[in-house]
Protein backbone atom coordinates (compact mmCIF):
# COMPACT_ATOMS: atom_id res chain seq x y z
CA UNK A 1 0.00 0.00 0.00
CA UNK A 2 1.57 3.81 -0.82
CA UNK A 3 -1.00 5.42 0.44
CA UNK A 4 -4.55 5.38 1.45
CA UNK A 5 -6.96 7.81 -1.55
CA UNK A 6 -9.20 9.39 0.82
CA UNK A 7 -10.84 9.70 3.97
CA UNK A 8 -14.53 10.32 4.88
CA UNK A 9 -16.19 13.16 5.17
CA UNK A 10 -16.82 14.70 8.62
CA UNK A 11 -20.27 15.37 9.57
CA UNK A 12 -20.80 15.63 12.79
CA UNK A 13 -23.76 14.15 14.97
CA UNK A 14 -25.44 15.86 18.04
CA UNK A 15 -24.97 14.68 21.12
CA UNK A 16 -21.52 12.92 20.61
CA UNK A 17 -18.68 12.79 22.65
CA UNK A 18 -16.03 15.60 20.63
CA UNK A 19 -13.48 13.18 21.26
CA UNK A 20 -12.32 9.26 21.80
CA UNK A 21 -9.77 7.79 23.72
CA UNK A 22 -9.39 4.17 21.81
CA UNK A 23 -8.10 2.07 24.21
CA UNK A 24 -5.74 -0.32 22.17
CA UNK A 25 -6.36 -4.18 22.82
CA UNK A 26 -4.29 -6.05 19.99
CA UNK A 27 -0.91 -6.19 21.31
CA UNK A 28 -2.56 -8.71 24.34
CA UNK A 29 -6.23 -9.42 23.87
CA UNK A 30 -5.91 -9.53 19.97
CA UNK A 31 -2.47 -11.27 20.22
CA UNK A 32 -3.75 -14.05 23.27
CA UNK A 33 -5.45 -17.18 21.10
CA UNK A 34 -2.80 -16.80 18.39
CA UNK A 35 -1.89 -20.90 18.05
CA UNK A 36 1.47 -19.87 17.10
CA UNK A 37 3.68 -18.28 19.64
CA UNK A 38 4.51 -14.56 18.53
CA UNK A 39 8.25 -13.68 19.12
CA UNK A 40 8.78 -11.11 21.74
CA UNK A 41 10.95 -8.52 19.24
CA UNK A 42 7.70 -8.64 16.59
CA UNK A 43 4.89 -7.75 19.50
CA UNK A 44 7.17 -4.90 20.76
CA UNK A 45 7.62 -3.25 17.60
CA UNK A 46 4.01 -3.65 16.88
CA UNK A 47 3.64 -2.10 20.27
CA UNK A 48 6.17 0.67 19.02
CA UNK A 49 4.56 1.17 15.40
CA UNK A 50 0.75 0.88 16.94
CA UNK A 51 2.21 4.25 19.21
CA UNK A 52 3.92 6.13 16.21
CA UNK A 53 -0.19 5.83 14.90
CA UNK A 54 -0.85 8.04 17.09
CA UNK A 55 -2.35 5.58 19.86
CA UNK A 56 -2.45 6.87 23.56
CA UNK A 57 -3.42 3.48 25.33
CA UNK A 58 -1.69 0.46 24.40
CA UNK A 59 -2.61 -2.91 26.72
CA UNK A 60 1.02 -4.26 26.16
CA UNK A 61 0.51 -7.96 27.63
CA UNK A 62 -1.18 -9.96 30.80
CA UNK A 63 1.00 -11.40 33.64
CA UNK A 64 -1.05 -14.15 33.75
CA UNK A 65 0.23 -17.84 34.54
CA UNK A 66 1.84 -19.09 31.34
CA UNK A 67 0.34 -22.00 31.31
CA UNK A 68 -3.44 -20.52 30.92
CA UNK A 69 -2.19 -18.57 27.90
CA UNK A 70 1.41 -19.55 26.61
CA UNK A 71 1.29 -16.57 23.77
CA UNK A 72 1.85 -13.96 26.66
CA UNK A 73 4.64 -16.07 28.67
CA UNK A 74 6.91 -13.37 28.08
CA UNK A 75 5.76 -10.86 29.70
CA UNK A 76 8.74 -10.20 32.19
CA UNK A 77 11.11 -9.45 28.49
CA UNK A 78 8.45 -7.48 26.33
CA UNK A 79 7.52 -4.94 29.32
CA UNK A 80 11.55 -3.76 29.71
CA UNK A 81 11.50 -3.36 25.58
CA UNK A 82 8.77 -0.70 25.58
CA UNK A 83 10.58 1.81 28.03
CA UNK A 84 11.56 3.83 25.25
CA UNK A 85 8.02 4.72 24.14
CA UNK A 86 6.96 8.37 25.59
CA UNK A 87 3.45 9.43 26.64
CA UNK A 88 1.52 6.16 26.20
CA UNK A 89 -0.18 4.31 28.51
CA UNK A 90 0.61 1.09 28.43
CA UNK A 91 -1.41 -1.27 30.96
CA UNK A 92 -1.01 -4.94 32.10
CA UNK A 93 -3.54 -7.85 33.16
CA UNK A 94 -2.76 -8.97 36.40
CA UNK A 95 -5.55 -12.07 37.78
CA UNK A 96 -4.11 -12.15 40.96
CA UNK A 97 -1.50 -11.18 43.27
CA UNK A 98 1.12 -12.64 42.26
CA UNK A 99 0.11 -11.17 38.86
CA UNK A 100 0.57 -7.69 40.30
CA UNK A 101 3.75 -8.43 41.89
CA UNK A 102 5.36 -9.61 38.74
CA UNK A 103 4.61 -6.22 36.96
CA UNK A 104 5.24 -3.88 40.30
CA UNK A 105 8.50 -5.42 39.93
CA UNK A 106 8.87 -3.68 36.55
CA UNK A 107 7.39 -0.92 37.28
CA UNK A 108 4.50 -0.41 35.43
CA UNK A 109 1.67 2.14 36.16
CA UNK A 110 -1.91 1.04 35.00
CA UNK A 111 -3.13 -2.58 35.27
CA UNK A 112 -6.62 -4.44 35.06
CA UNK A 113 -8.54 -7.35 36.23
CA UNK A 114 -10.46 -9.62 34.76
CA UNK A 115 -13.74 -10.62 35.69
CA UNK A 116 -16.78 -12.04 34.88
CA UNK A 117 -20.80 -10.95 34.95
CA UNK A 118 -21.47 -14.81 34.82
CA UNK A 119 -20.71 -17.78 36.76
CA UNK A 120 -20.14 -19.73 34.31
CA UNK A 121 -17.38 -17.91 32.37
CA UNK A 122 -16.06 -16.93 36.44
CA UNK A 123 -15.72 -20.83 36.35
CA UNK A 124 -14.09 -21.41 33.29
CA UNK A 125 -11.68 -17.98 33.14
CA UNK A 126 -11.06 -18.03 36.73
CA UNK A 127 -12.10 -21.50 38.27
CA UNK A 128 -14.33 -19.25 40.86
CA UNK A 129 -17.47 -18.02 41.42
CA UNK A 130 -18.07 -14.40 40.75
CA UNK A 131 -18.13 -13.55 44.58
CA UNK A 132 -15.18 -15.66 44.97
CA UNK A 133 -13.62 -13.82 41.53
CA UNK A 134 -14.43 -10.45 43.48
CA UNK A 135 -13.06 -11.66 46.68
CA UNK A 136 -9.88 -12.09 45.19
CA UNK A 137 -9.61 -8.99 43.32
CA UNK A 138 -10.21 -7.07 46.51
CA UNK A 139 -6.79 -7.49 47.55
CA UNK A 140 -5.20 -7.24 43.95
CA UNK A 141 -6.96 -3.91 43.35
CA UNK A 142 -6.24 -1.82 46.55
CA UNK A 143 -2.33 -2.63 46.73
CA UNK A 144 -2.39 -1.38 43.10
CA UNK A 145 -3.95 1.29 44.63
CA UNK A 146 -1.32 1.92 47.28
CA UNK A 147 1.38 1.80 44.80
CA UNK A 148 -0.57 4.55 42.73
CA UNK A 149 -1.68 2.72 39.82
CA UNK A 150 -4.66 3.11 37.63
CA UNK A 151 -6.82 0.37 37.88
CA UNK A 152 -9.28 -0.88 35.25
CA UNK A 153 -11.65 -3.61 35.88
CA UNK A 154 -12.90 -5.48 33.09
CA UNK A 155 -16.27 -6.88 33.14
CA UNK A 156 -16.56 -10.07 30.43
CA UNK A 157 -20.03 -11.83 29.31
CA UNK A 158 -21.87 -8.38 30.32
CA UNK A 159 -24.83 -9.12 26.95
CA UNK A 160 -24.34 -12.69 26.34
CA UNK A 161 -23.00 -15.90 27.68
CA UNK A 162 -22.12 -19.34 25.44
CA UNK A 163 -23.40 -21.71 28.37
CA UNK A 164 -26.01 -19.22 29.81
CA UNK A 165 -27.54 -17.50 27.25
CA UNK A 166 -28.83 -13.77 27.37
CA UNK A 167 -27.77 -11.86 30.88
CA UNK A 168 -30.21 -10.00 32.68
CA UNK A 169 -29.13 -6.27 33.03
CA UNK A 170 -29.43 -6.11 36.89
CA UNK A 171 -27.06 -9.30 37.09
CA UNK A 172 -24.57 -7.56 35.27
CA UNK A 173 -25.53 -3.97 37.11
CA UNK A 174 -24.36 -5.91 40.29
CA UNK A 175 -21.00 -7.34 39.63
CA UNK A 176 -20.20 -4.16 37.77
CA UNK A 177 -20.65 -2.29 40.99
CA UNK A 178 -19.20 -4.47 43.29
CA UNK A 179 -16.13 -4.32 40.83
CA UNK A 180 -16.06 -0.41 41.01
CA UNK A 181 -16.63 -0.53 44.74
CA UNK A 182 -13.59 -2.37 45.02
CA UNK A 183 -11.94 1.01 43.85
CA UNK A 184 -11.45 0.04 40.26
CA UNK A 185 -11.31 3.47 38.42
CA UNK A 186 -12.29 2.54 34.84
CA UNK A 187 -14.87 -0.20 34.05
CA UNK A 188 -14.97 -1.87 30.52
CA UNK A 189 -18.03 -3.69 29.69
CA UNK A 190 -17.00 -6.74 27.54
CA UNK A 191 -19.83 -8.15 24.77
CA UNK A 192 -17.11 -11.19 24.89
CA UNK A 193 -19.17 -13.44 22.17
CA UNK A 194 -20.64 -10.38 20.07
CA UNK A 195 -24.10 -10.90 20.62
CA UNK A 196 -25.10 -7.01 22.02
CA UNK A 197 -27.63 -5.24 20.11
CA UNK A 198 -27.77 -1.51 20.59
CA UNK A 199 -30.79 -1.24 22.59
CA UNK A 200 -29.55 -3.69 24.93
CA UNK A 201 -25.67 -1.51 25.19
CA UNK A 202 -28.63 1.68 25.73
CA UNK A 203 -30.43 -0.40 28.71
CA UNK A 204 -27.68 -1.48 30.28
CA UNK A 205 -25.68 2.08 30.46
CA UNK A 206 -28.80 3.41 31.70
CA UNK A 207 -29.24 1.09 34.80
CA UNK A 208 -25.65 1.73 35.53
CA UNK A 209 -26.07 5.12 35.86
CA UNK A 210 -28.92 4.64 37.91
CA UNK A 211 -26.78 2.83 39.99
CA UNK A 212 -24.32 5.08 40.52
CA UNK A 213 -21.71 4.46 38.36
CA UNK A 214 -20.34 7.46 36.15
CA UNK A 215 -20.69 6.96 32.28
CA UNK A 216 -17.11 8.91 32.30
CA UNK A 217 -15.69 5.66 33.62
CA UNK A 218 -17.13 3.59 31.35
CA UNK A 219 -15.21 2.03 28.44
CA UNK A 220 -16.69 -0.31 26.18
CA UNK A 221 -15.31 -3.78 24.44
CA UNK A 222 -17.13 -5.35 21.70
CA UNK A 223 -16.41 -7.74 19.43
CA UNK A 224 -18.21 -8.09 15.85
CA UNK A 225 -19.86 -11.82 15.88
CA UNK A 226 -22.87 -10.94 14.36
CA UNK A 227 -21.60 -7.39 12.62
CA UNK A 228 -22.61 -4.88 15.03
CA UNK A 229 -19.56 -3.77 16.85
CA UNK A 230 -19.69 -0.24 15.18
CA UNK A 231 -23.45 -0.24 15.88
CA UNK A 232 -23.51 -1.01 19.60
CA UNK A 233 -19.94 1.90 19.65
CA UNK A 234 -22.60 4.44 18.07
CA UNK A 235 -24.90 3.57 20.76
CA UNK A 236 -22.62 3.89 23.42
CA UNK A 237 -21.18 7.50 22.12
CA UNK A 238 -25.14 8.80 22.45
CA UNK A 239 -25.14 7.88 25.68
CA UNK A 240 -21.81 9.48 26.56
CA UNK A 241 -19.33 7.01 26.69
CA UNK A 242 -16.01 8.42 24.98
CA UNK A 243 -13.62 5.39 25.79
CA UNK A 244 -13.96 2.48 23.27
CA UNK A 245 -11.82 -0.53 23.35
CA UNK A 246 -10.33 -2.01 19.91
CA UNK A 247 -8.30 -4.22 18.24
CA UNK A 248 -5.80 -3.07 15.29
CA UNK A 249 -6.86 -4.78 12.22
CA UNK A 250 -9.84 -6.68 14.20
CA UNK A 251 -7.26 -9.18 15.56
CA UNK A 252 -8.77 -11.20 18.82
CA UNK A 253 -10.79 -13.93 20.13
CA UNK A 254 -11.35 -15.63 23.77
CA UNK A 255 -9.38 -19.09 24.80
CA UNK A 256 -11.73 -19.43 27.12
CA UNK A 257 -14.81 -18.61 25.04
CA UNK A 258 -14.74 -20.47 21.42
CA UNK A 259 -17.72 -18.57 20.18
CA UNK A 260 -16.17 -14.92 20.45
CA UNK A 261 -13.83 -13.68 17.32
CA UNK A 262 -12.51 -10.93 16.40
CA UNK A 263 -12.69 -7.39 18.25
CA UNK A 264 -14.04 -4.36 16.74
CA UNK A 265 -11.30 -3.53 14.25
CA UNK A 266 -9.51 -0.08 15.92
CA UNK A 267 -9.38 0.71 11.78
CA UNK A 268 -13.07 0.59 11.19
CA UNK A 269 -13.70 2.69 14.34
CA UNK A 270 -11.42 5.50 13.62
CA UNK A 271 -13.12 5.83 10.26
CA UNK A 272 -16.52 5.99 11.68
CA UNK A 273 -15.08 8.57 14.11
CA UNK A 274 -13.76 10.66 11.36
CA UNK A 275 -17.12 10.36 9.40
CA UNK A 276 -18.54 11.81 12.90
CA UNK A 277 -16.04 14.51 13.51
CA UNK A 278 -14.86 12.56 16.53
CA UNK A 279 -10.68 13.67 17.52
CA UNK A 280 -9.20 10.07 18.44
CA UNK A 281 -5.54 11.06 17.38
CA UNK A 282 -4.88 8.26 15.43
CA UNK A 283 -2.93 8.32 11.81
CA UNK A 284 -4.88 5.80 10.26
CA UNK A 285 -2.49 5.47 7.29
CA UNK A 286 -0.11 4.32 9.48
CA UNK A 287 -2.45 1.92 11.32
CA UNK A 288 -3.24 0.63 8.35
CA UNK A 289 -0.05 -0.18 7.45
CA UNK A 290 0.56 -1.70 10.82
CA UNK A 291 -1.82 -3.56 10.63
CA UNK A 292 -0.69 -5.22 7.18
CA UNK A 293 2.32 -5.51 8.77
CA UNK A 294 1.46 -7.55 11.48
CA UNK A 295 -1.06 -9.51 9.43
CA UNK A 296 2.15 -10.52 7.43
CA UNK A 297 3.65 -12.16 10.27
CA UNK A 298 0.65 -13.84 11.45
CA UNK A 299 0.17 -15.32 7.34
CA UNK A 300 -3.13 -14.20 6.87
CA UNK A 301 -5.36 -10.83 5.92
CA UNK A 302 -6.57 -8.63 8.34
CA UNK A 303 -10.18 -9.19 8.76
CA UNK A 304 -10.95 -4.95 8.89
CA UNK A 305 -12.96 -4.21 6.40
CA UNK A 306 -11.26 -0.43 6.39
CA UNK A 307 -7.72 -1.98 6.23
CA UNK A 308 -8.98 -3.86 3.21
CA UNK A 309 -10.49 -1.24 1.01
CA UNK A 310 -7.42 0.78 2.05
CA UNK A 311 -5.09 -1.53 1.02
CA UNK A 312 -6.92 -1.67 -1.84
CA UNK A 313 -6.87 1.77 -2.71
CA UNK A 314 -3.53 2.25 -2.10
Amino acid sequence: MTGTTGLPMAVPAPGLPARVRIHEVGARDGLQNESAVVPTEVKAEFIHRLAAAGLTTIEATSFVHPKWVPQLADAEQLFPRLSDIAGVDLPVLVPNARGLARATELGVGRVAVFGSATESFAKANLNRTVDESLAMFDPVVAQAREHGMHVRGYLSMCFGDPWEGPVPVAQVVRVAKALMDLGCDELSLGDTIGVATPGHVTALLAALGEAGVATEAIGVHFHDTYGQALANTYAALQCGVSTVDASAGGLGGCPFAKSATGNLATEDLVWMLRGLGIETGVDLDRLVVTSNWMADRLGRPSPSRTVRALTHKG
